[in-house]
């Protein structure tokens, strides 16, 4: 006879809340033998195989019509391999027991997940094709230290979360099962009884894919395989390499016109990368492809953080995109959002009925302007988790760069709040220390275990040592978004001509700060949205001017000191401020000499000229890369600088923001020989008024500007020129 169980035991069981299931069900020793009990809903019959005779040993007893069974095997001491032949009706299946496996993480693994310094937390967390005793399946572990209870719920188990519930490992937090004949592409969730009684169906935090909305399940997928970082792609990242980004939504870069919808990964792989490739960019910068809800947040309130969006394809799609894009000689940069996420229910807010990846206290864990919630950086499985996650994105998806959205709401404790709104730290700041701690930890690991891949801050504030390493107090980014110079020049640009003269320090500001961090110029997907209207929109004058004014100011920001970056749209002028919902107007272009034509010529042939002469990029971040030549001209609105490589070789640019044609206006130069006109942003090409310099010009012995020699130059009106000392 089968030991007596506990009623209430079962009773907890059978209902969901029993917290300890391998207690209970699977082989056990007893008194008389071995005993093995089965929690199988619904069915009429079990019976016990013996799994390497292929013979049935046992019928086990439904000791509870909810579907409880039990039997011993009498006169046996030494557990074996077993299976469970269970009976439905007139049908039956042959099936491995769950409970009949070991625990599943290491000990290594387990200390370095409760101690938050596991590189690869993803390896373990989530679902993993596995086989375990010989036997195929899905090993699930999911973090829920506070839940009473929590089952692998799916389209394998009726979605019934009786049926397998989870080991809860004590030490860390952790819940874990295995389970046989769970496959690939299979849905799933955790159904989680959390520590108030209230049950909920959970996606998987480290789930590797996901269904799109409105549904919410996560797949069985395999982990994607290790992709190698090439010299190549190091060298594309490099402070001293042109850098110069594209920036991308994939949903409404373009579009099928019949009906609207989405190009897929794989049409993006052929469209995408191959005009980004004939503009002559050296990046792509996607804005975040993470799982998220609604298509309204462009990927910046992520839920399936690991997973890539299935708005365009699979996972593995996804990363065919990302190949296509290193071997046309492009690197792909991710927008990363460790800032914030939503607080649908199915995602991680209260994820066992307390607030574990979320600050429990509103002032600090709700973000007001985004109506989101705010990861706790303070907690060690959170860092993890998202730590863990920007090396996923590296390491297996052969991710080249990390554009760490919002980074100033994460490290101010008053980020947009107001007095009484927020929570100090511990020594009275308004810093967030367990945020920069959290990113300067994600950076350097980074930096350490996969060199060559790039962090990118995007900070609005003038926080100092951005790029600087942690050990000299930084935060470790090797990029910051330079945010001030493009509200500067923005700024400078949407005035009337007659205007800037007395703004003209708006254009000359940003170099006062140049080499204080390593700079990336954004014209970003910010400064086309929210009744901003499109770059074009901003710019003043008639329809020439526009054109023209849009034309000098890339000229202008190529030149600048700082890598370059530039919203889809941006490089035909597009007329109409962005919208995720559609396609960009890329009708515009059809009209092969037409204004906006002009425009997308001018940055092709910037990007190329940015490639092809080393001064323009080299010194970015040393202060000897540059010289002002003409700083003060305010009345003409002209500014003139150098650019230098380390060789020395010079390159000469020139800017009219004026709308009128400056002759012989002289500038003093430091080497005397030909300066040829390798780009004029007026010329007729780029439907210009086409006034130049015929070519180049010689230099004069002319003293000028405190120099023995000097150009006398034709500026162009609204037009910005570059010239290259030719050498003799």
């Amino acid at each position: 006879m089968p030991e007596l169980l506990d009623q209430n035991v079962i009773n907890q069981l059978i209902s969901g809340h029993y917290a300890d299931p391998f207690s209970l069900l699977g082989m056990h020793h007893v008194t008389a033998g071995l005993e093995v009990r089965a929690l199988l809903p619904d069915a009429d019959k079990v019976w016990l195989i013996d799994s390497e005779k292929g013979k049935r040993i046992v019928e086990l007893q439904q000791y509870d019509a909810r579907g409880f069974f039990n039997g011993l095997i009498p006169r046996r001491k030494k557990c074996f391999r077993y299976q469970l032949e269970v009976h439905w009706g007139e049908t039956h299946h042959i099936i491995n027991d769950p409970y009949r496996f070991g625990t599943l993480l290491q000990d290594i693994d387990s200390w370095l997940l409760a101690e938050g310094t596991h590189i690869r937390p993803y390896e373990k967390l989530g679902a993993h094709p596995a086989r375990l005793d010989e036997i195929d399946g899905v090993t699930f572990s999911v973090w829920a230290p506070n839940a009473q209870r929590v089952s692998v719920v799916g389209e394998f188990n009726f979605w019934d979360g009786r049926r397998h519930p989870m080991r809860l490992r004590r030490e860390n937090g952790i819940w874990e099962l295995f389970i046989p004949a769970v496959s690939t592409g299979q849905l799933y969730k955790y159904e989680v009884l959390d520590c108030h009684g209230n049950t909920s169906l959970r996606a998987d935090p480290y789930a590797f894919e996901a269904q799109m909305r409105p549904d919410t399940a996560s797949l069985v997928s395999p982990l994607p395989h290790k992709v190698p970082h090439s010299a190549e792609r190091k060298q594309a990242n490099a402070l001293n390499a042109p850098v110069s980004v594209y920036e991308v939504h994939l949903g409404s870069w373009r579009r099928h016109t019949d009906d609207n919808s989405w190009l897929s990964y794989d049409e993006l792989a052929e469209q995408l990368v191959s005009y980004a490739k004939w503009m002559g960019f050296t990046h792509i910068e996607l804005m975040p492809i993470n799982e998220h809800p609604f298509d309204g947040s462009w990927g910046y309130q992520p839920l399936g953080m690991y997973a890539p969006t299935r708005r365009y394809g699979s996972p593995e799609a996804f990363k065919a995109f990302v190949q296509a894009a290193h071997h046309a000689g492009l690197n792909v940069i991710l927008d990363w959002v460790p800032g914030h996420f939503p607080s649908d229910a199915h995602g991680l807010v209260h994820f066992d009925g307390t607030a574990l990846y979320e600050y429990a206290d509103p002032r600090e864990g709700f973000h007001q302007d985004w109506n989101t919630l705010i990861y706790n950086y303070g907690r060690r499985e959170v860092r993890n988790y998202l730590a863990g996650n920007g090396f996923y994105w590296i390491e297996r998806y052969g991710i080249d760069g990390l554009r760490v959205d919002a980074v100033a709401s994460m490290i101010y404790r008053d980020y947009s709040r107001k007095e009484g709104e927020w929570v100090p730290n511990q020594f009275g700041g308004r810093e967030n220390l367990e945020a920069i701690d959290f990113l300067r930890y994600t950076n350097q690991t980074i930096g350490r275990e996969l060199d060559g891949a790039v962090t990118l801050a995007e900070e609005s504030t003038d926080y100092p040592g951005v790029t600087l390493p942690p050990e000299s107090n930084g935060l470790g980014f090797h990029y910051k978004w330079n945010m001030g110079w493009m509200h500067d020049t923005l700024d400078y640009m949407q005035l009337d001509p007659v205007h800037r003269k007395h703004h003209h320090n708006l254009m000359t500001f940003g170099v006062l700060y140049a080499y204080s961090e390593n700079f990336i110029l954004p014209l970003s997907h910010d400064e086309v949205v929210h009744g901003k209207g499109s770059l074009l929109d901003r710019m003043p004058g008639d329809t020439w001017q526009k054109f023209a004014n849009l034309r000098a100011y890339y000229g202008f920001m190529w030149a600048h000191p700082g890598k370059k970056l530039l919203f889809m749209g941006g490089e035909f002028a597009q007329g109409r401020e962005w919208n995720f919902d559609a396609s960009l107007d890329w009708h515009l272009l059809d009209d092969k000499h037409g204004w906006h034509h002009g425009v997308q010529s001018v940055v092709r042939d910037l990007n190329f000229c940015y490639q092809q002469n080393r001064p323009l990029y080299a010194l970015d971040f040393e202060p000897q890369g540059f010289e002002w030549l003409v700083v003060d001209d305010n009345e003409n609105s002209v500014f003139a600088f150098i650019r230098r490589d380390e060789q020395g070789n010079e390159l000469l640019v020139v800017s009219n923001f004026t709308p009128v044609i400056r002759y012989d206006y002289r500038i003093g130069v430091n080497q005397a020989g030909h300066y040829r006109e390798i780009l004029n942003t007026d010329a007729e090409f780029y439907c210009g008024s086409n006034v130049g310099n015929l070519g180049g010009v010689d230099s004069q012995p002319h003293h000028y500007h405190q120099r023995e020699h000097s150009l006398s130059l034709t500026l162009p009106p609204l037009a910005t020129i570059y010239l290259r000392r030719e050498a003799e």
